[in-house]
C-alpha cells in the first residue's frame, strides 16, 4: 500500500487469542527525478503500533526501513496495526509518497532450522513431532474462537428476530386499537347527526 511520508496508515486484523503475529515490511521512497521508487528509503524508519480489542497497546516501536515485529494477542478480536514513518520534515517539504510491502502471518511457528539437521533422526522427529503438535493446538483455538464468533452472531440474530417479532405484534394491536376507535368514533358521528 501507499502512504504520504508524514501519514499514519492502520489496519484491521481479525486474532484469535493466544496466538503469534508475525509481520515483515520494507519501505520504499518515490525518488521524483527517476520517477519511480526507490529499492530502499535509508535513514526512514516506521512506528509500529498495535492495539488490542480493549485498546490497550500491545506494541509501540520504531524499526528500520525493513523490518520484523512480532506480538502474541491475548484476547481474540480485532486488533489494529499502525504504520508511520518517522519523518521529521514538514508536512509542506514532505510531499513524496512511500509504498510499503507487509507480509502479515498469523498464527506463525518457528521452526529450528538446526535442530532439523541433527545427525540423530529421532531428535528431527521428535522436534517435527512437536511442531506439528503446536500446529495442531493453533487450529483448535483457530477453531474455538470461529465457534465463539458464530455464537455471537447466532445471538444476535435470535435477539433481532425476536425483537421484529413483537414489533409487529405491538403494530397490530396498534392497529386493531385505531379500527375500534375509528368504528366507535363514526357510530357517536352517525347517532349525534340523527342518520341511524
Amino acid at each position: 500500500f501507499h502512504i504520504g511520508e508524514r501519514e499514519e496508515k492502520c489496519i484491521i486484523e481479525d486474532i484469535p487469542s493466544d496466538t503469534l503475529v508475525v509481520g515483515n515490511y520494507k519501505v520504499q521512497r518515490w525518488d521524483i527525478h527517476k520517477h519511480d521508487f526507490l529499492e530502499s528509503a535509508p535513514g526512514l524508519g516506521m512506528f509500529v503500533t498495535v492495539t488490542s480489542p480493549s485498546g490497550e497497546v500491545l506494541l509501540s516501536k520504531l524499526y528500520g526501513p525493513q523490518g520484523t515485529f512480532s506480538f502474541t494477542s491475548y484476547l481474540s478480536g480485532e486488533h489494529i496495526i499502525c504504520f508511520q514513518s518517522n519523518s521529521t520534515r514538514f508536512a509542506v517539504v514532505a510531499g513524496s509518497k512511500l509504498r510499503i510491502h507487509l507480509d502479515i502471518r498469523v498464527g506463525e511457528h518457528f521452526l529450528d532450522e538446526s535442530a532439523l539437521q541433527a545427525k540423530d533422526k529421532v531428535n528431527e522427529v521428535n522436534v517435527r513431532l512437536e511442531h506439528l503438535i503446536e500446529q495442531i493446538h493453533h487450529v483448535t483455538r483457530e477453531q474455538d474462537y470461529e465457534r465463539e464468533r458464530e455464537e455471537k452472531f447466532r445471538k444476535t440474530s435470535e435477539e433481532t428476530n425476536s425483537n421484529i417479532l413483537w414489533w409487529a405484534v405491538v403494530q397490530t394491536l396498534i392497529l386493531i386499537s385505531v379500527g375500534f376507535w375509528q368504528i366507535k368514533s363514526l357510530r357517536d358521528f352517525f347517532i349525534s347527526k340523527k342518520l341511524v
